[in-house]
């Protein structure tokens, strides 16, 4: 693979404006039209927009800029050098581990590439309850229809490996409907190892796509840069305030790092994620007269089972997630008990071993299972029942955000019935043996056996195994700014210049892996954005 031509480091060597890190010290002061915090999804598509309008854009990124020359399919490279927190980022009590992207594409550049357009239901939805008149499936089509186009998301046609096709075979059995998982890729390698970059480039991020785009149109990209708040006055942001952090997101040592850069736009768009950018306002302390800020911030809590088969299942090769069921959503009224989407995630042994329970003799043995072994997982369906309202980002004592999310009844008992559905469906499909992913159940041999204990089991945190990699909410878009942070165009209803581009606009979950959501709904807000701008009228394909 070494080889394969490199567009990063093609694009610095063409002269783009980026600095940041080993690529060069950021001046002291920019003055630019549009500041946008953040370079995942929301950020991205915003930048290539703007860029594309004439505007002068800079981007600002926590994260470093790394590139398929980089990325050796290794977790011990991958982990620390591209997510939050080496992919140890918790929740405040320990009980749920969140795996973002923290580089450049943010977690474009290291997600599974799993692309669905929002649910019609969870529209509905925000028009009744949040006043979101606009957001309709027909309003939304042809911006969807553009985010398809530019990163290539149209349906994986290639047979799924086992591990996906265990899912199929399971549910089918048990005469659950099961279908095809659209991809945003281009010459795909099949190799499955998209959740620690593309060595290929071919899964079409942000980093390969959107933000070389704006970079050949004069923007620039401020790498290993935290951005700690911004200045406000007179119901405006001022400017932004930034400073260096080392690759791992470490603040940069004192004797070397520079004082902050001072960057002052016309505009501000906050990317920075469903964590990130609801901490972002409030170091900035910004209004927030209805206490919406930072609440209502939802996870699709993921719990999971794993199986092991007589054949090899091989869980780490091949395109990583291609089939899903919606079955155990379908069913469950939207505002009912908890649904949950199922998908068969890839298998890593670092990721693997640190998830799955147990130590010592039991755990070796499930470490011996490695290549037999299938899991599961369930996305449950978070933000629509009184008794799910998410969580509160918050910040410590220094300035750094953490998420308070209560793992309550009504969450468990999706839980439970999650973990349920997924050993049946495991030993449909003809496992040999089940194990729930919870502290306290061990490898069951039969759906009977598992069936009672499951319903045994204690669903408590920290002893059920919750993670997740969707995190949305914390600034809500509204009708109005009491049911909102930002106004159904994505501006903050308070702060006249500012707007949110992320998954962090979104009123509940999305009910489905949600960054083709993401693309298309800032696509709309970014072509919106432009327009009261400049007067332009730009698209994004």
């Amino acid at each position: 693979m070494s080889q394969i031509e490199d567009p990063i480091r093609e694009g610095l060597k063409r002269g783009w404006k980026v600095l940041g890190g080993a690529l060069g010290p950021t001046p002291e002061k920019i003055v630019c039209d549009v500041a946008i915090v953040g370079s995942g999804a929301g950020a991205g598509i915003t930048a290539e927009l703007l860029a594309k309008a004439g505007l002068q854009v800079v981007m600002i990124e926590e994260g470093p800029l790394k590139s398929s020359s980089d990325f050796r399919q290794k977790e011990s490279d991958a982990y620390p050098q591209l997510y939050q927190e080496s992919a140890a980022r918790k929740t405040e009590d320990k009980a749920i581990n969140i795996l973002q992207g923290r580089c450049v594409g943010g977690s474009t550049t290291v997600n599974w590439t799993s692309s669905f357009r929002t649910p019609a239901s969870t529209l509905q939805f925000w028009q009744d309850r949040f006043g979101l008149a606009d957001y309709s499936v027909e309003a939304l089509a042809p911006y969807f229809s553009q985010a398809e186009q530019r990163l290539n998301i149209l349906p994986w046609l290639t047979p799924p490996n086992e591990n996906n096709d265990l899912l199929r075979r399971g549910a089918a059995r048990l005469g659950i409907n099961a279908a095809a998982i659209s991809r945003n890729v281009k010459g795909c390698w099949n190799l499955g190892s998209c959740g620690l970059g593309c060595p290929t480039n071919a899964k079409q991020s942000m980093l390969v796509t959107t933000i070389p785009a704006a970079l050949d149109r004069g923007a620039q990209l401020l790498t290993e840069m935290r951005v700690e708040r911004f200045e406000l006055a007179n119901g405006k942001v001022t400017a932004l305030y930034c400073r260096p952090v080392m690759p791992n997101g470490a603040p940069a040592p004192v004797a070397s790092a520079q004082v902050a850069t001072k960057i002052i736009a016309k505009h501000y768009v906050l990317a920075g994620g469903a964590i990130n950018s609801p901490a972002v306002l409030l170091r900035s302390n910004a209004p927030d007269p209805h206490g919406l800020l930072g609440v209502r911030t939802f996870l699709h809590p993921v719990v999971m089972s794993s199986g092991v088969f007589a054949q090899k299942v091989e869980a780490w090769s091949g395109a990583p997630q291609t089939i899903y069921t919606d079955h155990f959503l379908d069913t469950q009224a939207i505002d009912g008990p908890m649904g949950y989407k199922l998908e068969a995630p890839p298998l890593h042994p670092i990721i693997f071993a640190s998830t799955v329970p147990g130590f010592g003799q039991s755990q070796q043995a499930l470490l011996e299972s490695f290549p037999h072994n299938h899991t599961l997982l369930a996305l449950m369906r978070d933000g629509f029942h009184d008794q799910s309202r998410g969580g509160k980002v918050k910040l410590r004592g220094d300035g750094s955000a953490v998420l308070d999310y209560p793992l309550t009844d009504y969450v468990m008992d999706g839980a439970r019935r999650a973990l349920l559905s997924m050993v049946e469906i495991q030993f449909a499909a003809g496992a040999r043996q089940v194990l729930p992913l919870h502290e306290m159940a061990h490898p069951y041999a039969s759906w009977g056996e598992a069936r009672d204990a499951v319903n045994a089991l204690p669903m408590k945190p920290l002893l059920t195994k919750v993670v997740s990699a969707h995190v949305m909410g914390g600034c809500g878009l509204g009708g109005d700014e009491k049911r909102g942070v930002t106004r159904p165009d994505g501006v903050h209803w308070q702060l006249d210049n500012l707007s949110v581009h992320d998954g962090s606009i979104f009123p509940t979950s999305i009910g489905a892996n949600p960054q083709l959501s993401i693309y298309g709904t800032v696509n709309r807000l970014a072509q919106g954005l432009v327009k009261r701008l400049t007067g332009r009228d730009v698209a994004l394909a």
